[in-house]
């Protein structure tokens, strides 16, 4: 079974910026260690998230899905290999919030609702350190809820690059396997 690690962040990034490049890197890394990636779907950080993917040794058809916001997979064709139309907007953020780790890229509100619904959805959480929410939320946990008390250091690690990300992937992925059952009725 392959992994699947969500790159959230800004929807669209100027191409060869940072925040452009180190998507592209993170998911060649992703893709050469044997990880599926997901994503929005739509636009230019996704587009740097399908390029590296594909510059990978290991890249296969399959290795990019998008949970796209609206009912027609048109938009991520060329940014993905599966298209998943969901039509429910932001609300798909959820989706891509319980895969089985999510990167952020910066980001907005979209990408703050993300890393707050993997936080409740105990999924491992790498942020990386470019402007936007990924950086505000380095090295933070999201609340005081103890999520794993086997993990004292669980927050949202923070990464500069896609080397310290796949040591992060390395080191806790195996930790980080419980599942969202649901808010406990009191």
């Amino acid at each position: 079974m392959k992994h699947l690690i969500s790159i959230v962040g800004d929807r669209d990034v100027e191409i060869g910026s940072i925040k452009f490049e180190i998507a592209l890197r993170i998911s060649r890394s992703l893709v050469d260690h044997g990880y599926r990636v997901l994503t929005g779907g739509v636009g230019t950080l996704s587009r740097a998230v399908y390029k590296g993917a594909v510059l990978s040794d290991k890249y296969e058809d399959c290795s990019v899905i998008s949970i796209v916001p609206g009912f027609d997979p048109t938009p991520a064709i060329g940014l993905s290999d599966i298209q998943i139309a969901t039509g429910l907007d932001e609300f798909r953020n959820v989706i891509t919030a319980n895969s089985d780790a999510v990167v952020a890229i910066g980001g907005g509100a979209g990408t703050l609702s993300e890393i707050a619904f993997a936080w409740s959805l105990k999924r491992l959480i790498i942020c990386v350190d470019v402007d936007g929410w990924s950086r505000e939320l380095a090295g933070r946990r999201i609340d005081n809820r103890i999520r794993y008390p086997d993990i004292e250091e669980d927050q949202c690690f923070p990464a500069r690059d896609e080397r310290e990300v796949m040591d992060i992937l390395s080191k806790y992925l195996s930790y980080y396997s419980k599942r969202h059952h649901g808010i406990p009725e009191i």
